[in-house]
């Protein structure tokens, strides 16, 4: 028998070019979309990757009065020194349990209220909710502050009707109990974000087909039925991309509100990593630390978001990248 040959398929040379040429083509007909872009990558350049040159500082005993070439470097004593320091360590529990309260708690009130608003059928009603919903977001965290506190202080609100139910039998000072702190901080911030959170979910059900649900509505599917299998699949791509970057933040818990609601019988459960940062580095003249800290912060936030990108896109869901 003879050997058939299979030819070879051999790659034209001009493939690559090809699509370098189309690669300027698409530049050149975009150039005014290129152009709106450049002021937005000097900022990010100056204010976000020329800044990098300060983590150098974490390797240093900083003296501000000292050039840099007279700085004491230490190399990773820094960092040595918050794994071994107990306020870090405690620090570090609250920031991930206030951060995973955040996230759990805002994801799941913000996609169930979209829902909800999804399936009104009063437009004037649904509008109302809306606004009442998403006015908290505009109000500073300073005055959001003070309303929490009168809420929950001994003649507030929350203590008279825990009184006239017979729950309590004499005032509580909410703030002034560090294992209610986590649940205070996670429902304030709830209260605060729950309505600015839901415009992405409802402008993302506004992409899903409406023969949809006129075809599961003639099969006789009711209305959670349809939200559980058309409204929450069509969504999912979008909850799958922000989880993903919320979990890039599960450092960020915040500061202003664990700073201003945050006092002296709280303050074990209170500070976070930012708090950590302003009073035992900044204010005491440890710029080192402070940086050691706040780099901490930056890696584990690239690593967590990478690790996220990574598992949805292992599991074949939307990703960012």
């Amino acid at each position: 028998m003879e050997r058939v040959e299979v030819p070879k398929v051999v790659q034209h040379p001009k493939k690559s070019s090809n699509k370098l040429v189309h690669f300027f083509k698409t530049c050149i007909r975009q150039h005014a979309l290129l152009t709106m872009t450049i002021p937005f990558l000097i900022w990010l350049f100056i204010f976000k990757y020329l800044p990098i040159w300060g983590w150098t500082i974490a390797f240093q005993n900083y003296r501000p009065s000292k050039s840099f070439a007279e700085q004491e470097w230490v190399g990773f004593q820094h960092f040595a020194f918050l794994f071994e320091d107990d306020r870090f360590l405690r620090v570090l529990r609250n920031t991930l349990a206030m951060s995973g309260i955040n996230l759990v708690l805002g994801f799941v009130t913000a996609i169930l209220l979209a829902l909800l608003l999804n399936e009104v059928r009063v437009v004037v009603f649904k509008r109302l909710v809306q606004t009442i919903s998403y006015l908290p977001h505009f109000i500073s965290w300073v005055v959001a502050a003070g309303i929490v506190q009168q809420t929950l202080s001994p003649e507030g609100i929350i203590n008279d009707l825990l009184l006239r139910a017979g729950i309590i039998k004499e005032s509580v000072l909410f703030l002034g109990v560090g294992e209610y702190f986590w649940g205070i901080f996670g429902a304030s911030t709830v209260w605060k974000d729950v309505g600015w959170n839901t415009i992405v979910y409802l402008a993302a059900m506004t992409m899903i087909d409406p023969a949809q649900y006129e075809a599961a509505e003639i099969d006789g599917a009711g209305r959670f039925q349809r939200m559980w299998h058309i409204t929450l699949p069509g969504i999912k791509s979008v909850i799958v991309v922000l989880l993903i970057m919320n979990i890039g933040y599960l450092l960020e818990s915040g500061f202003e509100p664990q700073y201003l609601l945050g006092n002296g019988m709280n303050v074990d459960y209170s500070e976070n990593i930012d708090i950590f940062v302003l009073k035992y580095g900044i204010a005491q003249g440890n710029f080192s630390l402070s940086i050691a800290a706040g780099m901490f912060k930056t890696v584990v936030s690239f690593i967590l978001l990478f690790a996220a990108n990574n598992i949805a896109k292992r599991l074949g869901e939307a990703r960012l990248y």
